[in-house]
């Protein structure tokens, strides 16, 4: 089995890739903003000081490497969520990858950001909270879709190796 979680370690570190890539080529072709995961590094940095919710998280005191800190956290949080992908699909999933159930995972990951981190932030559930919920809502579902897609590409090209 450890094998294994290292292989989901591998496809979750490149479906988080995919994710990214996805989200560059929506900032450069049609304007659309990307995450600042620099965010979710200074939301990681308040929590040692027992801050789990922000009024504003962008009007919150910065962290010192909270750029860094959240790239890392976004990367190690894509590779939990493909070892956690793997317990549920199973190891016969990496010899014969399904598209289906990888994005359906993704969109199931969309807990994350709906019920933690958007409310944490200050953007209420679902970002209720935010200028234009729909659009957002829209670019989670969007992000999260294709880190399940990417969890279906990478797992793909691994099983031809």
């Amino acid at each position: 089995m450890e094998e294994n979680v290292f292989w989901f370690v591998v496809i979750g570190l490149g479906a988080t890739l995919i994710m990214d890539v996805w989200a560059l080529i929506l900032r450069l072709i049609w304007k659309v903003p990307s995450m600042n995961y620099g965010l979710v590094g200074r939301w990681v940095g308040h929590l040692r000081f027992g801050v789990v919710s922000h009024e504003q998280i962008g009007a919150s005191p910065m962290i010192p490497y909270e750029k860094l800190r959240g790239w890392v956290v976004h990367y190690f949080t894509g590779a939990v969520f493909s070892v956690l992908f793997g317990f549920i699909v199973g190891t016969n999933w990496l010899a014969d990858p399904q598209i289906i159930p990888a994005v359906v995972f993704g969109v199931i990951t969309l807990i994350f950001p709906f019920f933690i981190l958007q409310p944490a932030f200050g953007a209420g559930l679902a970002a209720s909270k935010t200028p234009n919920p729909t659009i957002a809502r829209l670019k989670s579902l969007n992000a999260h879709m294709s880190f399940g897609l990417g969890l279906y590409l990478i797992a793909l090209v691994l099983s031809f190796l």
